[in-house]
């Protein structure tokens, strides 16, 4: 076990897409955990989409990291000290609220306990964490899917997307993925999604759309903002629902204007809802969600890919690897331990 503690601190805030030079590696001693607190060993860190939001100083859902500060972000990982009799020494736990470093001080408020023998632990950061969460609670409670719509999942591939299309299937839905290369549309065919689109080699993305959606979109689950959306716009069936859950497409744009075209009739024609879907309004369901999820993961029905890349030091680049769709599945990076 290391006797420091490294750390990865925002130097300064991106202009446009970020850079491995908006952060700086130092270290540390390694933290104490106080009354009824625990200290913990990471084993594996998280980098998500949602880390862009908060390494801008524009005003967003959640406190952001200033110059100077920590790197937000959860972790798997073990416990190593625990001064609450709940977690012994040894315990397995996930945490959302732990940061990039190699241990970090939580309270048993802040954690979940792991049981590897249910999932490896990955699974614990992906489909039976916020992202399982995330991709149920925006199809089955923001979008009110039902089955026969036809559904569209943009970063169809990435960590919610690929969890997002399956639950689609499994409620009775046609799954269309927008996803960034060949590989990854065979992915989501392999998942069970229905078609695919290549956003990045279609010179019409509306066309294609229309070609694959040949009665419209009835649901959307909008991961990236930006041109796909616009596409979509042009192509809603009536009565269609759009649940906006991320914008990782404006990650080199952040702190500007989403400038682009308004299709403001097309919404008003059909009669569509937008909605911004934030996943922490159904915290007091999240326990439906991974009940479910787990079950299909029993049964074989659901499938995850994961992206790992190897060494703490390489967790800026992980990040930065997200951002530009490189990854397939959720991204993750396996902490290295030694001395």
């Amino acid at each position: 076990m290391r006797n420091t503690n490294r750390q990865w601190r925002l130097v300064s805030y991106p202009e446009g897409m970020p850079t491995e030079n908006n952060w700086a590696m130092s270290q540390s001693s390694i933290p104490q955990p106080g009354d009824d607190e625990m200290l913990v060993r990471a084993i594996y860190l998280d980098v998500a989409p949602y880390m862009r939001g908060r390494i801008s100083p524009q005003q967003n859902y959640a406190a952001g990291v200033g110059p100077g500060d920590l790197m937000v972000g959860g972790a798997i990982g073990e416990v190593v000290q625990s001064n609450d009799p709940s977690y012994k020494q040894g315990d397995i736990v996930v945490s959302d609220a732990f940061s990039w470093q190699d241990f970090g001080v939580v309270k048993p408020a802040w954690v979940r306990r792991i049981d590897a023998d249910v999932a490896p632990l990955p699974c614990w950061m992906d489909f039976l964490g916020m992202n399982g969460a995330t991709a149920y609670f925006g199809l089955v409670g923001a979008a009110e899917m039902k089955p026969g719509d036809t559904v569209v999942i943009s970063a169809a591939a990435g960590s919610v997307g690929q969890i997002a299309g399956q639950i689609a299937k499994l409620a009775g839905c046609r799954a269309i993925a927008i996803t960034s290369s060949e590989k990854k549309i065979a992915w989501c065919r392999e998942l069970g999604y229905d078609d695919g689109i290549n956003y990045r080699t279609e010179s019409d993305l509306p066309a294609a759309i229309a070609r694959v959606c040949p009665d419209g979109v009835d649901v959307y689950f909008d991961n990236t903002a930006g041109p796909i959306l616009d596409a979509v716009l042009q192509n809603l069936a009536p009565h269609a629902r759009i649940t906006v859950c991320g914008t990782v497409s404006l990650a080199d744009r952040f702190d500007k204007p989403d400038i682009g075209e308004r299709f403001m009739r097309r919404i008003l024609v059909s009669r569509a809802r937008i909605q911004g879907f934030l996943v922490g309004d159904y915290q007091h369901h999240y326990q439906e969600a991974w009940t479910r999820l787990l079950n299909w993961y029993r049964t074989g029905t659901l499938k995850c890919e994961y992206d790992i890349v190897e060494g703490f030091e390489n967790t800026p680049k992980a990040f930065l690897r997200l951002l530009t769709s490189q990854n397939l599945g959720k991204q993750l990076v396996k902490v290295d331990q030694d001395t």
